[in-house]
C-alpha cells in the first residue's frame, strides 16, 4: 500500500488564500461562546502538523490491517483489531476529541471547523478508526444544545476528553429512513427518568473496546406518543450508568446481539443493540426527539460528505504513485521514456483522465466542504451561546448545503475509488495494493445518515420547495454571478471559466423555476427530479469552488509564487469545466423529462422470476 501523506499545502491553500480563515477565526474571537483561546495562524497551523504526524504514523499504517482483522465478536463484547486501542489512547492523550467543544466541559473551545478539518486528516488515513470518535462529536453537539445541565456536568467532560464515547441509534428492522415506522418504547418511572426498550441495527461503533462507557442517543417513543414523526422522543441511553460526576455504576440492560457482515470498514463495529428495559434519560422535550436528532445528524451528514474527499483522496495518492512508475506500451505521441522498456502509465492520455478526474473531485470537493464548515462554526457558536436567531439563519443556510455536499461527493468519492482501482488494472483488483479496500469502504457512505435518494428529497422537497420556494437557490446562484461578472469580458482561459460558470448559475434558477411550477400539480415529480436535481446543484456548485480556486491560483502566479502548485489549480479547473461540468447537461435533461417514464409501468410489466 502507498504511504499516505497529508496534503496539507492543498488544505492551507483552501484556509488562507481562498476562504481566508485567518479572518474568519479573528471574526469569530470576540463572541466565541466556548471561551477557548483564538485560533491564531499559528496555532492552526500547529494542530495541522500535529494531527498530520499522528494521522500518518500512527493510523494508516492499521488501515490494511485492521480491514484485514477486523473486529472480532464474543458473547456481546466486541474487540477491535490490533492497535486500534494503543492508537485510540494516543487520540485521547492528544486531547484531540477537545478540540472544538466548552472550555466548561474540558474543550479548548476552539471553532467547529477545526475539527472537521482534522476528520478529514484522520478519515483518510483510517476511516475506520475515524469513526469511533466521529460519532461522538454528534452525540456532544445533541448533549449541548438539547440536555439539561445536570447531564451536561455528568456526561459531557467524559465525552468530550474522549474516555465515553456516543452512537446515534435510529433505525430498526422494520424501519430504516422512514422514522415514523419506529417502534422502540419509553416508560415513564415517575422519578423522571424512563425504561426504554426495542432493537436498533447499523448502529456505528455500537459495541466496542476503546472507551470505558458508550453513550448511546436513542430515537423512541412514549406510552402517550401520537403516531408518526411527531410522536418521536429522544433518549440517552448508557452502557453503564453513571452518577452526577459522572462515576460508573452499574451495567445498563442495553446489550449488543451481534455485529454485521459487511462490504467494507471492517475494522469499525456495525452493531445489532437490543434494549430491554434499559435505564434512560429523556433529552430536549417529549415528541420532538426529531428536532433534537437532526443537531446530530447535521453532524454526522457533513462528516459524510467529508467521507467521500477521503476515499477520492486515498485512492488518488495511491493511483497517481502507481502511473509514475508503471510502465506499459508507448505514448502515443512518441516514445517519452527511451532508457525505459515501455513509458510510464501517467504518459497515456486516458489514464491522465482518471487521475485528473480524482483529483478535480478531491480538491473541488475540499473547497465545497472547507466552505461550508465556515458556516458550521457560526451555527455551532450561536447554539452554544443561546443566540436562537442566528442559529436559525445559520443553520438553514448550511442546511442547504449539507444534502448536496452528502449526496453528490459521497457519489464522486465512489467513482474516484473506483477509478484508482483502474488504473491499477488487475493489480488494483486484488488486495495486495489496498486499492480495492478503498472502494469497498466508500460505497457505504452514500447508504449512511440517508441514502443519496433521501437527501435529493431533503434537498428539492424540503429545503427548496416547502422550505425556501427556492430562495436558498437563488442566494446561491448571486453569489456565483457576483464572482464570475467582474471576468465576463475577459477573452483568456478564465474568462471562459467565468462565462460557463455565470450561464450555469443562471440556468440554476431557471431549473429551480422549472420544477418549482410542475410540483404544483405533479407531487410525484419532485421524486422524479430529485437526484439529478441534486447532481446537476453538485456539479455546480464545485464549478464556482473551482472558479474561486482558479482566480487565486492566477493572481498568485502573477506574483511568481510556487509555479507548479498554482498553475497545477489552474490547469485542473480547466479540466473540471471541459471534461466533468458538463456532466450537468444530461442531470439537466434528465431532471426536466416527464415524470410519466418512471410511472406508467404498471407492477406486473416489471416482470417477475420464471
Amino acid at each position: 500500500m502507498i504511504p499516505f501523506k497529508v496534503p496539507l499545502r492543498d488544505m492551507r491553500f483552501l484556509m488562507n488564500e481562498v476562504f481566508d480563515y485567518p479572518s474568519h477565526y479573528a471574526a469569530l474571537a470576540p463572541q466565541n461562546p466556548a471561551d477557548g483561546e483564538p485560533a491564531t495562524p499559528e496555532l492552526v497551523d500547529a494542530i495541522l502538523e500535529a494531527a498530520a504526524t499522528y494521522c500518518e504514523e500512527v493510523l494508516a499504517p492499521l488501515n490494511v490491517s485492521g480491514d484485514r482483522e477486523g473486529c472480532q465478536f464474543h458473547q456481546g463484547e466486541v474487540r477491535t483489531p490490533t492497535g486500534f486501542k494503543e492508537a485510540y489512547a494516543q487520540f485521547v492523550e492528544g486531547g484531540w476529541q477537545t478540540l472544538a467543544f466548552p472550555t466548561a466541559y474540558g474543550g479548548q473551545g476552539l471553532p467547529m471547523s477545526l475539527n472537521l478539518l482534522k476528520s478529514e486528516m484522520l478519515g483518510t488515513a483510517n476511516w475506520a478508526f475515524n469513526m469511533y470518535p466521529g460519532l461522538s462529536v454528534g452525540c456532544i453537539n445533541t448533549l449541548l444544545q438539547y440536555a439539561p445541565e445536570s447531564i451536561k456536568q455528568s456526561c459531557l467532560p467524559k465525552l468530550i476528553s474522549g474516555v465515553w464515547s456516543g452512537t446515534m441509534c435510529l433505525t430498526e428492522p422494520q424501519c430504516g429512513s422512514d422514522l415514523s415506522q419506529v417502534r422502540t418504547r419509553a416508560v415513564p418511572t415517575g422519578d423522571g427518568h424512563y425504561t426504554l426498550t426495542g432493537t436498533k441495527i447499523f448502529i456505528s461503533s455500537g459495541e466496542h473496546d476503546l472507551t470505558e462507557n458508550i453513550i448511546h442517543i436513542v430515537l423512541a417513543r412514549l406510552p402517550d406518543a401520537p403516531a408518526g414523526t411527531r410522536g418521536i422522543s429522544l433518549f440517552l441511553v448508557p452502557k453503564f450508568q453513571f452518577d452526577a460526576q459522572g462515576q460508573l455504576g452499574a451495567r445498563n440492560s442495553v446489550h449488543c446481539a451481534s455485529i454485521e457482515h459487511k462490504m467494507g470498514i471492517h475494522a469499525n463495529a456495525t452493531a445489532v443493540l437490543n434494549f430491554d428495559a434499559a435505564h434512560a434519560i429523556l433529552i430536549g422535550e417529549p415528541n420532538k426527539g426529531l428536532e433534537a436528532m437532526f443537531t446530530f445528524m447535521n453532524t454526522a451528514r457533513i462528516g459524510t460528505a467529508i467521507q467521500g474527499i477521503c476515499h477520492a483522496e486515498r485512492s488518488y495518492q495511491g493511483a497517481l504513485a502507481y502511473a509514475r512508475e508503471r510502465r506499459s506500451m508507448r505514448s502515443l505521441s512518441g516514445t517519452k521514456e527511451p532508457d525505459q522498456v515501455a513509458d510510464a502509465l501517467l504518459w497515456h492520455p486516458d489514464v491522465r483522465r482518471m487521475l485528473l478526474t480524482q483529483k478535480a473531485i478531491v480538491e473541488g470537493g475540499r473547497a465545497m466542504v472547507y466552505a461550508a464548515v465556515q458556516i458550521s462554526d457560526r451555527v455551532f457558536g450561536a447554539a452554544w451561546r443561546g443566540d436562537h436567531a442566528a442559529y436559525r439563519a445559520g443553520d438553514a443556510e448550511l442546511g442547504f448545503y449539507t444534502p448536496i455536499l452528502k449526496g453528490f461527493l459521497t457519489e464522486l468519492g465512489v467513482e474516484a475509488a473506483s477509478l484508482g482501482i483502474q488504473v491499477y488494472g488487475g493489480h488494483g483488483y486484488i488486495q495486495e495494493h489496498g486499492m480495492e479496500q478503498i472502494l469497498r469502504d466508500a460505497r457505504i457512505a452514500t447508504l449512511y445518515e440517508g441514502t443519496t435518494g433521501i437527501q435529493a428529497l431533503d434537498l428539492l422537497g424540503r429545503k427548496v420547495i416547502l422550505s425556501t420556494r427556492g430562495q436558498c437557490v437563488r442566494d446561491f446562484t448571486s453569489r456565483m454571478r457576483r464572482l464570475a461578472t467582474p471576468h465576463l469580458l475577459r477573452t483568456d482561459t478564465l474568462g471562459r471559466l467565468a462565462r460557463a460558470a455565470w450561464w450555469r448559475a443562471w440556468q440554476w434558477d431557471r431549473l429551480t423555476w422549472r420544477l418549482l411550477w410542475r410540483a404544483r400539480k405533479d407531487r410525484d415529480s419532485i421524486g422524479a427530479a430529485s437526484v439529478d436535481f441534486l447532481m446537476y446543484s453538485g456539479y455546480v456548485m464545485m464549478a464556482h469552488c473551482w472558479l474561486q480556486q482558479a482566480l487565486v491560483a492566477e493572481k498568485a502566479l502573477t506574483q511568481g509564487q510556487d509555479a507548479d502548485f498554482y498553475r497545477a489549480k489552474l490547469e485542473t479547473a480547466e479540466f473540471y469545466f471541459s471534461r466533468l461540468l458538463p456532466r450537468a447537461d444530461a442531470h439537466l435533461l434528465a431532471a426536466r423529462a416527464s415524470t410519466q417514464t418512471l410511472m406508467q409501468m404498471s407492477e406486473a410489466r416489471f416482470g417477475a422470476p420464471s
